[in-house]
């Protein structure tokens, strides 16, 4: 994946061939973060990175800045760059967001719903239910992660589908599992259902509060994982579903 120039090779060629190879690692390095191989507070090594994916080190540098502009890690002058630790009061503050966002998400869905889109979701709830019957947390996140990506796509609003992603992407560097205990997984996927009955009844309002309900029931899940109450430190490292 080294990008060498050559010299029969134009200028244009050459930056378009490292801005490719930049969105390239990009991508890569933001799947690691959000997959849970790069954990929050890790340094991230320059020259070790460089090496694992064959590149100079100018590319590499452009995609931190990228990802630093994300919000998923922080450039800290003269130490190095680390992926984003998420204080508990921001993540709060990212919940009170998203919330917002994905209640305007389900008023405008409720209102162009069609019968495939209804027969996906009801799709998705029994592969949810049959998972949550089973306690398989493995198997249910993925399914209750592309859920919440197709109501919010579906609206067809790209902004929208932007800045959710975003709040998202970030929650993932301060929540992981708390619903496998007791009945978690088959209560979000109530709550699921309480949102696609909602959407199915054509009314905008009841839509737009099942969607935001259900963000801020995720945020009091969230609560219930710290340790210390009190604390105000820093979020658990576990990933909660939504």
């Amino acid at each position: 994946m080294s990008v060498t120039e050559d010299p029969g090779e134009s200028s244009e060629l050459v930056t378009l061939k490292t801005s490719s190879l930049t969105s390239v690692v990009e991508k890569e390095i933001e799947r690691l973060i959000l997959g849970g191989k790069l954990r929050p507070g890790e340094r991230l090594n320059e020259f070790q990175l460089a090496n694992r994916f064959g590149m100079s080190r100018g590319p590499l540098r452009e995609a931190m800045r990228s990802l630093n502009a994300k919000g998923l890690v922080d450039v800290v002058r003269n130490r190095g760059v680390f992926v984003r630790e998420i204080p508990v009061d921001e993540a709060l503050e990212i919940y009170d967001l998203r919330s917002a966002i994905f209640g305007l998400a389900g008023r405008l869905l409720a209102d162009k719903l069609t019968d495939e889109m209804l027969s996906k979701l009801k799709g998705f709830l029994k592969t949810m239910d049959e998972h949550a019957a089973n306690g398989d947390f493995d198997a249910y996140y993925p399914v209750n992660l592309a859920f919440h990506a197709f109501l919010v796509t579906s609206t067809g609003n790209r902004t929208l589908v932007r800045e959710y992603q975003s709040f998202v992407d970030r929650l993932h560097l301060c929540r992981t599992r708390t619903l496998v205990q007791a009945k978690g997984l088959s209560v979000s996927n109530y709550e699921h259902r309480e949102m696609v009955d909602a959407l199915a009844s054509g009314n905008l309002s009841r839509a737009h509060e099942a969607f935001f309900r259900h963000v801020q029931r995720a945020k009091l899940r969230f609560l219930s994982t710290l340790e210390e109450p009190g604390d105000g430190d820093r979020a658990p490292q576990d990933k909660t579903a939504t």
